[in-house]
């Protein structure tokens, strides 16, 4: 291993724990997923866990019991509702500790330390995290955006607890994201205190990575839409359909795909070698892999036609 994951490794703090938890938990659940069909959990509860919208739909009918927790996946749009506001509120206050000097609130600030912000001083983060933060509450508008205006919700379903889950990760991951910065005392830390000057090579590159990951996505998200409208842009239908074009002719899911690529461009932003993001990065990865391997069986089971050389989530390879 090298002597920089080590070191990283060596300093498990209460934040990469709660990342390593939801990785590990995600990961193990994918693999079960890939079992051999006599070997997968039967669990009613456990697929009701991980099954989300179209893939809790099928043979047998769901349990009244689970049916009884569940929640329009319309709601979606309350996700990305407190990632605005709260991600604004955190990236307000980053702007106000780098270019005018404003110290975080004091409970803030207390908050990054229990979740093991540390105080240090130097290297090139302060600017990483703020571009990383605005590249997140970018991602959030547009996806708010995106629920209320682009999509065409059908009346499926998600489980309360994916709800709750949802509602508490934005907030998870922009105090990932702050908590990066590096810290004097309550204030941000600024080395020559001016944050412009640690403008590198990999922030260009994060944000046409992340510019490039965005513009697919919502492609992408126009296509499923319009599969539910006629030439004119009205819904005529909330039945699924073969969506075509874009990342569509490599994979069944790349709205997931770009979304783990949006993360990975923030990875890059942040120069690469954050350990904590990366973390972070791998959550993603499973966890979106995990939907669009079951997604990729719904579409199969639902589709005689469907394109045999397309992929779950990595072209070419899964």
């Amino acid at each position: 291993m090298a002597p920089w994951a080590e070191a990283e490794l060596s300093a498990l703090n209460p934040l990469r724990a709660v990342w390593l938890t939801l990785t590990a938990a995600f990961l193990l659940t994918l693999l079960l997923q890939l079992l051999p069909p006599g070997l997968l959990p039967g669990c009613a509860i456990f697929q009701d866990l991980i099954r989300y919208g179209k893939t809790k739909c099928g043979e047998p009918p769901r349990p009244a019991a689970c049916r009884a927790f569940d929640v329009p996946k319309r709601y979606f749009s309350h996700f990305y509702i407190i990632s605005v506001l709260w991600n604004g509120f955190l990236l307000w206050c980053l702007t106000q500790s780098l270019f005018l000097g404003a110290p975080f609130p004091s409970w803030l600030h207390g908050l990054l330390r229990i979740l093991g912000a540390a105080q240090f001083q130097g290297g090139e983060l302060a600017l990483s995290a703020f571009l990383v933060l605005v590249f997140l509450w970018l991602h959030s508008l547009r996806r708010l955006f995106e629920c209320l205006y682009i999509s065409v919700f059908s009346n499926v379903m998600i489980h309360v607890v994916q709800y709750c889950f949802g509602l508490v990760y934005y907030v998870l991951v922009g105090l990932t994201v702050l908590s990066q910065v590096p810290m004097d005392g309550r204030n941000a830390y600024v080395t020559g205190k001016n944050v412009l000057m640690q403008a590198r090579w990999f922030h260009i590159l994060g944000m046409m990575m992340f510019i490039w990951s965005s513009a697919h996505q919502y492609k992408c998200h126009v296509i499923l839409s319009n599969l539910r409208k006629n030439k004119a842009g009205v819904v005529i239908h909330c039945n699924h359909r073969i969506p075509f074009g874009d990342w569509f002719e490599y994979v069944s899911s790349p709205n997931y795909l770009a979304e783990l690529m949006i993360y990975v461009s923030m990875a890059v932003t942040f120069g690469f070698h954050n350990f904590t993001w990366w973390l972070v990065v791998t959550n993603v990865f499973f966890s979106q892999a995990l939907s669009a391997f079951l997604s990729h069986q719904f579409y199969k089971s639902k589709f005689v036609s469907y394109p045999k050389h397309r992929k779950a989530f990595l072209p070419f390879l899964f």
